[in-house]
């Protein structure tokens, strides 16, 4: 099953390169990057669960 998302920030800011993650139940269960429009796209089995995305958090630097 493909579940296809477009992500638009507030601030016009652009999410493309981000990674993400889909969980179901809080675990992972796939993982892609955004392209240069917003648009995301996981792969991922069907079933039953609540789902949320996450920025992979990896990406954020430190302002130390």
């Amino acid at each position: 099953m493909t579940f296809k998302l477009k992500l638009e920030l507030a601030s016009g800011q652009s999410l493309k390169g981000a990674p993400l993650e889909l969980l179901a139940d809080g675990k992972p269960i796939a993982k892609a990057v955004v392209d240069e429009h917003g648009h995301v796209a996981f792969d991922a089995k069907a079933g039953v669960a609540g789902l949320a995305v996450r920025v992979d958090r990896s990406i954020l630097r430190s302002a130390c």
